[in-house]
């Protein structure tokens, strides 16, 4: 998502002087998109059942801990002159005057505790969660200690305020009817828990249906498919270490594997090939019978 805005701002920054002759309605526009507040609906948690150590393991293989830190006193995680300067908030901070409910909103309905429409945070592919992954994620969340201190609110620049006008850049509940519209696709129930982490966790790179899409001009995340053609050891590889057969560099899948898919356990490793294979094999028989 970081990754994706950053590279559609280069893109825009040729329509930057155009856009100067409408710079009123381009600033006003892009104030009220982001401005504007949506009704949640209600969360369904399970707070007694939660558990802090679950939620941990899903922040830590969900990237939440790359935007937010380690210890959740959030983090500069992109600043692109002309572009925008963006802050994770401090959840520590947040969860102090939030409600489990609302953190529950925040998360899956891109939402904040303010009823305002949330930007980064990829609420969109969380917004499959279960009710108790949300419940452990909060648990988790509340487990720390507050402390640190409140980070500056995103700020925009030209290049940014354009890319909201223009509806390049959009609000999570904005995003979330298109991924509704176009779920991955479901190969059975033998394959749910594959299917489920595909859905919440690289659906955020390679689309909601995993067909892939542009994450930086000229380079197109892959449609998963591809992981027919790998092995059990070669797709473990390059979860752990970002490395696919043949040792080509992929910069961006090695940098998150590292940080965040070297958490997976060997269950859910096995589980998400599994069903990426079981996918793969779909899709080429649907092909074959149509052609």
């Amino acid at each position: 998502m970081v990754k994706a805005l950053r590279w559609a701002g280069y893109g825009l920054a040729g329509v930057a002087g155009l856009a100067v002759l409408a710079a009123a309605g381009v600033w006003g526009m892009s104030a009220y998109a982001l401005s504007r507040t949506v009704e949640p609906r209600p969360e369904h948690i399970v707070m007694a059942g939660a558990s802090a150590a679950r939620g941990q393991h899903l922040a830590q293989t969900a990237t939440c801990l790359d935007c937010h830190g380690q210890d959740l006193r959030g983090s500069k995680f992109l600043e692109e002159p002309g572009l925008a300067t963006l802050n994770a908030p401090n959840l520590t901070l947040v969860a102090a005057k939030a409600s489990d409910e609302q953190l529950a909103q925040a998360i899956r309905q891109g939402i904040g505790h303010d009823g305002r429409s949330l930007f980064i945070m990829p609420s969109s592919t969380y917004a499959a969660f279960t009710d108790q992954e949300v419940s452990d994620l909060i648990a988790f969340i509340r487990s720390l200690p507050r402390g640190g201190s409140e980070l500056p609110k995103m700020t925009l620049g030209p290049i940014g305020h354009i890319g909201v006008a223009l509806g390049k850049f959009q609000t999570q509940p904005a995003l979330m009817a298109r991924y509704r519209e176009h779920p991955a696709l479901d190969v059975g129930p033998q394959h749910v828990a594959g299917r489920h982490l595909a859905m919440t966790i690289c659906a955020d790179c390679h689309a909601s249906d995993l067909t892939g899409q542009e994450v930086k001009p000229g380079t197109v995340s892959p449609d998963l498919t591809v992981v027919g053609s790998y092995d059990k050891a070669q797709f473990a590889a390059l979860m752990k270490t970002g490395l696919p057969p043949g040792g080509r560099h992929l910069q961006m899948m090695k940098d998150t594997s590292r940080n965040s898919f070297s958490h997976f356990t060997d269950q859910e490793v096995e589980q998400l090939f599994g069903y990426l294979q079981a996918r793969a094999a779909r899709l080429q028989a649907r092909s074959a019978s149509t052609s």
